[in-house]
């Protein structure tokens, strides 16, 4: 079999060992990427091995808080475990967001794994065109 080898694979492990899994007064930070494409905000979550009943989407004003968790599997009782990695808990991410975006209309959708958000940009955070008065006509400038 071959192994990859990370020097800092054992410290991670460690680390996470001594914290302790996530609890909801102190969650673990989960990954995300967040980019602008066309007219909406996304925000992509990885929250592998949670169930979508087990995540919360909240919006406050402009502050956006995801909360998951990930339960452990029931287990046998004749299952002795060997090695386990994969992180228990709860997670959670906040993220402020501009006042250029219509939080009214997010989209959520949750498929293998990764929860994305979409956000719209609002129409008043849109270029528009502006009309300038020049005695009794108008000139349009593009913004």
């Amino acid at each position: 079999m071959l192994m990859r080898t990370d020097p800092f694979r054992e410290l991670d492990r460690l680390a996470q060992q001594l914290m302790g899994p996530g609890t909801w007064s102190k969650p673990s930070a989960m990954p995300m990427d967040a980019y602008r494409e066309g007219d909406e905000y996304v925000v992509a979550f990885d929250l592998p091995g949670v169930t979508a009943d087990a995540i919360d989407i909240d919006v406050e004003r402009n502050m956006l808080t995801v909360k998951a968790e990930r339960r452990p599997v029931a287990k046998a009782d004749d299952v002795q475990m060997e090695l386990s990695e994969r992180p228990l808990g709860a997670f959670s991410r906040q993220i402020v967001l501009a006042d250029t975006l219509d939080t009214e209309h997010i989209k959520a959708d949750y498929e293998a794994g990764v929860l994305t958000l979409r956000i719209p940009i609002a129409e008043r955070a849109k270029p528009r065109k502006i009309s300038i008065g020049v005695g009794s006509r108008h000139k349009e400038i593009a913004g």
